[in-house]
């Protein structure tokens, strides 16, 4: 992604780097989806670059870690598990 300012850059590719290992999961998606959004509203260029920058971070920060992250080992996997009812 090109942008005008050299710190949008770098936060850029820091959220990149803490979503490869899924270090921060919900942050730098979080991070991920608003630079998206931005990109998708302010930047010239290819839109859907941008848009798909965005659904990507919002869905991983939805979504979380997954179990071979860093986050599954140093916080735990987090799971739902849904009980059957009893009738």
């Amino acid at each position: 992604m090109r942008s005008e300012c050299p710190l949008l850059s770098v936060v850029e590719i820091a959220a990149g780097i803490l979503l490869i290992p899924g270090l921060w999961t919900p942050i730098a998606g979080s991070i991920a989806a608003a630079l998206g959004v931005w990109g998708t509203l302010s930047q010239p260029g290819d839109r859907w670059a941008y848009f798909f920058l965005g659904t990507i971070g919002a869905a991983l920060a939805l979504l979380g870690p997954g179990a071979w992250s860093l986050d599954a080992r140093l916080f735990g996997w987090k799971r739902i598990e849904i009980r059957r009812r009893k009738s």
